[in-house]
């Protein structure tokens, strides 16, 4: 697999990207990692391997991959009422629960039954406070009006979620009694060796700006989403693929994390009764072979990352443009096709 007959920086110009890095795996070993342009337009810092982007969305991915970690360890049970082990903030019962249960399986494949409200989980804005998130789940803060709750049956419908999202983690930090930041630190980032990614950027050196779809950089610069587990860690494509390779090796039995095949292969099975939804990623088995794939796409920021893991192959593409369309639909498309061909 390659960049083949794609002449990145030109297309780059034709989309007034910033700057673009990319990872692409083959055979199950990091193939090569590309780099383009600059971290912020109008300077000359240019995006190399260590520079890192938001990756907005494709954070629940990581995300999935923590709670199974913490499923190994026993400390967290996918198929489990959520609210045993909520302490701080619970979910209500409603007419549309009808004895049934929400459990870590729904809402890691957007499946609760929790619609998130009209307006919510948008971006921080300077000056504003950064709330705990027991208030975002109460709706009490800036960023979500509304009392999180269930809106319909369980299992029965797909809403994307980071409601959904939001309880996740704060299932993390009443089980641990510690926050989200450390829980992925310990669990997850440095048992991997995942060096490049943080939540917290707060004087973290090579940080790409965020730009908008006529090559401006966003108000701020940097974006930022009070609820990690959700959509805000920044990363690099090179650690999202050292993820994508745990992946592989735990459908292998060669986890580094120790996660077994079964809990390894719920991320890429599908979930209920959808046959395109995984553990917080979309599957497209339409060629035979399972692709599973995770989209950030925030304020300055795109991203895509796409992998095939019984073939051992797949690529994560970051950007620090919003082109305001889908990625398929944009520069990040024309790379998935130049690396996969139009078989794909």
């Amino acid at each position: 697999m390659a960049l083949t007959n794609l002449n990145v920086e030109e297309r780059m110009k034709n989309y007034k990207i910033a700057g673009l890095s990319i990872a692409v795996i083959q055979d199950a070993n990091l193939n090569c990692i590309k780099q383009y342009g600059v971290k912020e337009a109008g300077k000359t810092d240019i995006v190399n391997e260590q520079t890192r982007f938001h990756s907005a969305s494709i954070s629940k991915f990581v995300t999935a991959m923590l709670v199974l970690k913490l499923v190994e360890t026993g400390l967290l049970d996918l198929d489990e009422d959520v609210n045993v082990k909520l302490s701080s903030w619970r979910l209500t019962a409603n007419k549309w629960i009808k004895g049934k249960k929400v459990t870590l399986r729904d809402l890691l494949s957007h499946q609760s039954g929790i619609i998130d409200p009209e307006g919510s989980f948008r971006e921080w804005k300077e000056n504003e406070e950064v709330p705990p998130m027991i208030d975002i789940l109460e709706g009490t803060s800036v960023f979500n009006r509304q009392k999180i709750q269930i809106s319909c049956e369980p299992m029965s419908a797909f809403h994307y979620s980071d409601a959904g999202f939001c309880i996740i983690q704060q299932l993390i930090e009443d089980t641990l009694q510690k926050s989200f930041h450390i829980v992925l630190k310990e669990f997850l980032l440095q048992p991997l060796h995942m060096n490049q990614s943080c939540i917290d950027i707060r004087g973290v050196e090579n940080i790409s700006s965020g730009h908008d779809n006529k090559g401006q950089i966003i108000y701020g610069n940097y974006p930022f989403y009070p609820y990690p587990a959700a959509c805000d860690i920044w990363t690099t494509p090179a650690d999202l693929a050292i993820l994508v390779l745990e992946l592989m090796n735990a459908l292998e039995g060669r986890s580094q994390l120790g996660l077994s095949r079964q809990n390894a292969k719920e991320i890429i099975s599908p979930q209920g009764n959808i046959n395109w939804i995984g553990l917080s990623v979309f599957l497209d088995s339409s060629n035979k072979e399972v692709e599973i794939s995770a989209l950030g796409w925030g304020i300055g920021f795109q991203s895509m990352l796409v992998a095939y893991p019984l073939l051992k192959k797949g690529a994560i593409i970051m950007t620090n443009t919003d082109l305001g369309v889908h990625q398929m639909k944009g520069i990040i498309g024309e790379i998935y096709h130049s690396i996969f061909g139009n078989d794909y």
